[in-house]
């Protein structure tokens, strides 16, 4: 039997009533809101691959809807009780147009996360790959990655989009400008050895394209995980696709 990579945590599933305290620019185009309450003295998030859906009221077309979307606890602070998830504004989805007229005192719903995949930190080397959409994830691995780790990163984002990402790993991030050209770098990397891990998250098609070079490269399923963030055409989509 093939032992696993990653440990499979489950949470008791709650939703909680939070509200906005701060909001933060990131670029022209990320903004950080920052969450807090007194529901999230037992939030948990153990893995960078978690996500959490947020829930919110869409009076757009004056029937006060809910709309529901998945996103990445970026950074949790349990002493400040504060919970900061970070919005791509890229065109016009009804989360990217919440988030721009989010205010402080605002309210919202979070649910989850239901589970976490804790992908271990002692490994020969770390493969990141995304869009701008996995962009908080990477961030957030980057940052927990502790000093002599090895990391090569992969970010399909425009030039607004870049940032410095802070790690004490011994890091490469590359900055793709096109989904060809983060193919094609991902197709030119050697992987050192067996014994490290490679995740990825993004649009359906390009991470089908991902999973497929990973698997030319002999990577064994058990040390990827390939997650579809969002698929063009089709809103609140999530899939895995290991």
């Amino acid at each position: 039997m093939t032992q696993a990579i990653v440990q499979r945590v489950r949470h008791e599933l709650k939703v909680r009533e939070l509200t906005v305290a701060r909001i933060e620019r990131l670029g022209p185009g990320f903004l950080a809101i920052i969450f807090t309450g007194a529901a999230l003295a037992d939030f948990t998030s153990l893995s960078f691959d978690d996500h959490i859906k947020l829930v919110f009221d869409d009076a757009a077309d004056g029937n006060d809807a809910q709309v529901r979307r998945d996103y990445t606890p970026r950074r949790f602070d349990r002493e400040a009780l504060e919970l900061t998830l970070e919005f791509a504004l890229h065109g016009d989805g009804k989360a990217s147009e919440w988030a721009r007229r989010a205010t402080v005192g605002q309210q919202a719903l979070v649910g989850g996360p239901r589970g976490s995949m804790i992908v271990p930190l002692d490994l020969d080397w770390h493969l990141l790959v995304g869009d701008e959409t996995a962009l908080p994830a990477i961030a957030r691995r980057l940052e927990e990655l502790p000093q002599g780790a090895r990391a090569e990163v992969l970010i399909l984002a425009g030039a607004g989009d870049q940032r410095l990402l802070a790690t004490r790993a011994e890091a490469r991030v590359r900055w793709c400008a096109s989904a060809e050209a983060l193919l094609a770098a991902l197709s030119g990397i050697e992987l050192p050895s067996p014994e490290g891990f490679a995740w990825a998250g993004g649009e359906a098609a390009l991470m089908r394209d991902v999973r497929r070079i990973l698997a030319d490269k002999g990577l064994a399923r058990e040390r990827t995980r390939v997650s579809a963030y969002w698929k063009r055409g089709v809103a609140d989509h999530h899939e895995h696709l290991d």
